[in-house]
Formats: C-alpha cells, sequence, structure tokens
C-alpha cells in the first residue's frame, strides 16, 4: 500500500490526476490562446506561446486541442483575459501565490478572498508574500537526455543558473527573463524538454502540522478547481508520512 500512496502523493504534487484532466486541459487551452492573441499563432515568433505548446504536450493534451486553441486567437473570437496575481497567507502563515487568467476581475478577485477566508487564511496585497518567493524558469528534461556533466555543460552553455540531476531527471533552472532563450539553446543541444515553465520557488519552507497541512491542501484545491486559476504556489513543508496520509483514498 505504500507504493500505491506514493503514487498517489506524486499525482498530488502533479496536479494531474485524471479527474482533473479535462479541466487542466482547459487551463493550458487558456494560456495558448492567450499566448496566441498577444504575440501571434507563429510558436516560433512567439515565445510565450512556445512554452504554452511545450507545457501542453508535456500534459499529453491532444495535438487538436491546441491547434484549435491557437485558431480560437486567430479567428478573433478569443474572449479578452487578463493575467492577475494574487498573493496571501494560508493558515500557519504559509505564503501563497495564485496567477490567474480571467475575463472579469471582480468575479476572481472576490472568489479567491472567499476562498482565502473560509480556509481560515487571508488574501493580501500584491508583492505582500511574492518577496519570499524566487520566480525562475524550470526546464525539466529525462535522465536519459545524457549524463549529469553533459547536461551541466549544456546548461550553463545556455545560460541556465543551475542543474540538479539524479537517477529520474535533470531540472535545470535560469532567470525567469531567460527561459525563452535557455530552453530554445538546451533544444537545439538536448532535445525537446520534458517540461518547460515559469514557477515562484520559495526561498525558505514553513514546516506545519497534519491539521495545518491538511487547511492549505483544501485551499490549494479549491483554488485549482476555480477556471480563472492557472496556477497556486505554497511555501509550506511536511513530512512524506504526514503527506502520505493527507493524499490516500
Amino acid at each position: 500500500m505504500a507504493g500505491h500512496s506514493q503514487f498517489k502523493n506524486i499525482m498530488y504534487r502533479k496536479g494531474a490526476q485524471d479527474a482533473k484532466r479535462s479541466k487542466l486541459f482547459s487551463k493550458l487551452a487558456k494560456e495558448i490562446t492567450v499566448a496566441a492573441k498577444m504575440g501571434g499563432g507563429d510558436p516560433a515568433g512567439n515565445p510565450r506561446l512556445r512554452l504554452a505548446i511545450q507545457n501542453a504536450r508535456a500534459q499529453s493534451m491532444p495535438k487538436d486541442n491546441i491547434e484549435r486553441a491557437i485558431k480560437k486567437a486567430e479567428g478573433g473570437d478569443a474572449e479578452s483575459y487578463e493575467a492577475i496575481r494574487y498573493e496571501g497567507y494560508a493558515p500557519g502563515g504559509v505564503a501563497v501565490i495564485v496567477e490567474a487568467l480571467t475575463d472579469n476581475r471582480n468575479r476572481t478577485a472576490s472568489a479567491v478572498r472567499s476562498y482565502f477566508s473560509k480556509s481560515g487564511g487571508a488574501l493580501g496585497e500584491t508583492g505582500s508574500v511574492a518577496f519570499m518567493f524566487d520566480h525562475v524558469g524550470e526546464i525539466v528534461y529525462p535522465a536519459s537526455a545524457g549524463d549529469a556533466e553533459a547536461v551541466l555543460e549544456a546548461a550553463i552553455e545556455a545560460g541556465a543558473e543551475d542543474v540538479q540531476s539524479d537517477e529520474e531527471r535533470h531540472l535545470v533552472t535560469c532567470a525567469f527573463e531567460d527561459i525563452g532563450d535557455v530552453s530554445k539553446a538546451l533544444e537545439e543541444s538536448l532535445g525537446e524538454a520534458e517540461s518547460v515553465k515559469a514557477t515562484w520557488r520559495p526561498q525558505n519552507s514553513a514546516p506545519v502540522d497534519e491539521d495545518k497541512a491538511q487547511s492549505i491542501m483544501k485551499l490549494i484545491g479549491t483554488l485549482e478547481d476555480d477556471d480563472d486559476v492557472q496556477n497556486v504556489y505554497a511555501n509550506f513543508e511536511v513530512s512524506d508520512e504526514v503527506l502520505q496520509r493527507l493524499t490516500a483514498a
């Protein structure tokens, strides 16, 4: 059963449960449409669209869905979405960053505020917790892309800042502003990445007990279920044992 729990743990962390796949595809399609509307439908000349497509492929989103999202933007019938970042605190003083794409700022702000309040947390002002995170690009390659030394050499050449390698993967980190250039350079030397994304990486983690962790995970789950919310980041830390108990069926 431990293996089953660990599998569920991994699935929770990736946010890719089968039950959420349809919602995930919807969020990915929205990002693709927004990127294509802002910078054109050719990924070669539109870094944001290129990254959105790479992320969609990493989640096994069908090619037809991707093309349909681009055509929606090119056809001029796409909604006008606004990118908004919300920041606040979950129970236990845990910092949370929420990224949203919305066509109704008031609706989304009201919903996000209510999620924080109901969980025992509080929504703050923009900038209230972002200073506790580093906004970086993360590029993931499978271990089969090359040995640690070869990947490190390619990453340095591409302008990356750090590489962490283990038996399963290579995690390349770069400045947020450089994610397009670095991922393109790495693709030329290592092939297509498993995933390329911008993320908010906490500078320090806040340890929490099981009760607090349960409340925090419930808040994150509620936020992720909102159609306007694209990504949620938090700086809490719990033991593997607690996480297994909380994510077990």
